[in-house]
């Protein structure tokens, strides 16, 4: 992991900390069911925004989607006359299903997610039996982001960074003074991401976490997921470096990663596997698309036996 590359992602946050460039508005959209936040991020001089880590409803009983959640992110972009130039995911989700296809055919610009889903969709491929038909090279995806990449959001500065250990492929978005992280972290009184799934690490995971906490005190993080920690009553889902390194119950300043990687891995040893990881990885895998029709003009989700 580079050293330039979190210099200049604290240097960019700082410059927006003191109004030398603009920082992001956000606005977030929490859908209870999946317990997932998507957040949408704008630039206020010129309006172009990213919507991050997108919700699409599906009930699984019935094997039907809807897009409530999404489009009460389509009714809020329009509204405030925003500008969709990205659709991000910070990593292909075990626990809800994107709707950044849908979105994009909405509201247009480009889909995003880390270089490394292709070793994401190479493992889950096979464990689904995907099939020759099923591009293993993220084709799926406008844009492939590499630890370090940089582009702009309008008038406000993105960086990327690499933060691997929940799955291979997990990025965090630097927008402004705010990094939307994903799973890495969760609220200070929650703790940190599961690192079992296949390609997973704790020791990985624990690094890329301070790698994360390594920036400014003041970045304010935007996490993809809350669960409401016993004794809290409301949903949450932002907070700041310096509150994750004082108080997060897994990994606040002081814990050593030996201690760490014992502890993620005693706890992911009695988690449960997500309710919607069938669904979600065969979708997400694909940049959001369900499997092509088969011969009837049905689409079908796999369920396999005795495997995850």
């Amino acid at each position: 992991m580079s050293d330039r590359v979190l210099a200049e992602a604290s240097a960019q946050i700082a410059a927006a900390r003191r109004g030398e460039r603009p920082a992001p508005v956000v606005r977030t959209f929490f859908d209870e069911k999946t317990f997932t936040a998507t957040h949408v991020a704008h630039d206020p001089v010129t309006r172009e925004a990213a919507v991050i880590d997108s919700v699409l409803n599906y009930d699984q009983a019935a094997g039907r989607t809807h897009h409530d959640e999404a489009r009460r992110v389509v009714d809020y972009i329009r509204a405030e006359g925003l500008k969709v130039a990205w659709v991000l995911e910070t990593h292909a989700h075990a626990d809800h299903l994107s709707a950044a296809p849908w979105l994009q055919a909405q509201l247009g610009g480009k889909m995003g997610i880390g270089a490394e889903i292709v070793r994401v969709q190479d493992v889950f491929g096979k464990i689904f039996n995907a099939g020759t038909e099923f591009a293993r090279d993220g084709s799926q995806f406008d844009r492939l982001f590499h630890d370090g990449d940089r582009f702009s959001l309008g008038e406000v500065q993105v960086t990327v960074l690499h933060v691997p250990g929940h799955t291979p492929a997990d990025m965090a978005f630097v927008i402004g003074d705010a990094a939307f992280i994903g799973d890495t972290l969760f609220m200070p009184d929650y703790g940190t991401a599961r690192a079992d799934f296949p390609g997973g690490d704790a020791r990985q995971l624990f690094q890329s976490i301070r790698r994360l906490l390594s920036l400014p005190g003041e970045t304010r993080l935007f996490l993809c997921h809350d669960y409401k920690a016993p004794g809290r009553d409301c949903y949450a889902w932002e907070t700041t470096v310096a509150a994750e390194r004082d108080s997060n119950i897994h990994v606040h300043d002081g814990i050593e990663e030996d201690a760490f990687v014992q502890m993620r891995c005693d706890r992911d040893a009695t988690l449960s596997l997500p309710n919607l990881i069938v669904p979600s990885v065969q979708v997400n895998m694909r940049g959001g698309r369900m499997p092509e029709p088969e011969s009837n003009g049905t689409r079908y989700l796999k369920v396999p036996i005795d495997t995850l």
